[in-house]
């Protein structure tokens, strides 16, 4: 504290530079903060279903061919299983086609032990099973569309002909995707009229060490029917999806790497010029008794506050940026939950803290250890 507003000053000597430093490195770690959220987002959802007890049954030829309803009765007389619930994808909008967000028709009477940290009342698990056209709606979709509970939303097919209406009882919260929208099944099945096929089953089984052995059981009663099945655990199921973004992940961490060693080459540079500009003045406080050591923390200080600044501000707006895209976002699926998590947030500061102190310390350390003479010589 005690060289407090030496530093404050030497920072303000040249307004501009100091300010387009900063400027310059908050943009660079706003880029670096939001890139690198993406597979730290990712990772983190794989985690999170690591020791899940659900279980992901759909056809063995894809996503794209549907199961007999009739599997059910059969999946859930499997031993260590204590629910199944049907679901099918709807995929409708909302008012126009940027209002989309996923949608999907699920079997009633099973969804309060299926999804029990979603964070879902029983009074709304209850309001969903007594009324037909009854809806769970994710927390970011309520926000975006202003929406709440009890009022009664359309929903216009673009997979199938036909609009569904529906009543919002609860809102979806807890470790569920924001965006998600449920409704009933047989309330799907009645609009389309031809009931009977399901997209996936999803099962929940009562340990997680059964989970792999109900896996296995429930293909080999399906094994050589006209559909097989692919069963996998939630983290799997989860995995496949996210091995479609895979590559971008990684060029996303390459990029954000690239953009940091950019900006700390050019807040060296940027540091290297302003100390040379202030040699004969180094020299003078060196000849007033001020040691090396001491010019040189005094010298990291001011570097240090610009990175830490310029920091805080990136990441500040990246947080900002992501949180508003988060709750306003159509995409679908797991990216839907896009934000930024704490650990980012402590790598962006660690590295403006590191640019600041890394950009300065070579030029800083030699304009401190060079002898008084030789500099006012030189500047004289």
């Amino acid at each position: 504290m005690k060289y407090a507003m030496l530093v404050l000053k030497n920072l303000m000597r040249s307004k501009r530079r100091t300010m387009l430093t900063i400027f310059s490195i908050a943009v660079s770690l706003f880029i670096f903060s939001a890139l690198i959220s993406l597979p730290t987002v990712a990772n983190e959802l794989l985690a999170d279903t690591a020791s899940s007890v659900r279980v992901a049954v759909h056809n063995e030829a894809g996503l794209t061919y549907a199961l007999p309803e009739a599997y059910r009765t059969r999946i859930a007389t499997t031993p260590h299983v204590v629910a199944v619930v049907g679901e099918s994808w709807f995929g409708g909008i909302y008012h126009e086609v940027s209002d989309s967000f996923p949608n999907l028709a699920v079997d009633p009477e099973q969804v309060e032990p299926m999804w029990t940290d979603w964070d879902i009342s029983h009074q709304a698990f209850e309001q969903f099973r007594k009324i037909r056209t009854a809806a769970f709606v994710g927390s970011g979709t309520m926000k975006r569309f202003g929406l709440h509970v009890g009022q009664q939303i359309m929903l216009r097919g673009t997979v199938y002909p036909i609009n569904v209406t529906l009543q919002i009882v609860g809102t979806i919260g807890g470790k569920a995707p924001p965006n998600f929208l449920l409704f009933r099944r047989d309330y799907l099945e009645e609009a389309l009229k031809r009931p009977g096929m399901v997209s996936i089953f999803w099962v929940r089984v009562d340990n997680a060490g059964s989970v792999h052995k109900v896996i296995a059981d429930i293909d080999r009663q399906f094994a050589n029917s006209s559909a097989e099945t692919q069963s996998e655990s939630e983290g799997s199921f989860m995995r496949s999806f996210m091995d479609n973004y895979k590559a971008f992940f990684t060029l996303a961490e390459v990029l954000g790497l690239i953009v940091v060693l950019t900006i700390g080459l050019v807040a060296a540079n940027t540091a290297a010029m302003s100390i040379r500009e202030r040699r004969g003045e180094i020299a003078v406080l060196r000849s007033l008794g001020f040691s090396s050591r001491l010019i040189l923390g005094l010298l990291l200080t001011e570097s240090l506050l610009i990175g830490v600044i310029g920091g805080v501000l990136g990441c500040g707006t990246a947080f900002l940026v992501l949180k508003a895209f988060s709750s306003g976002s159509p995409a679908a699926g797991p990216l839907s939950a896009i934000r930024m998590p704490p650990i980012v947030l402590l790598e962006t500061l660690a590295v403006a803290a590191l640019i600041g102190l890394l950009s300065a310390f070579v030029p800083a350390g030699a304009a401190a250890r060079r002898s008084i003479v030789d500099t006012l010589r030189a500047v004289g």
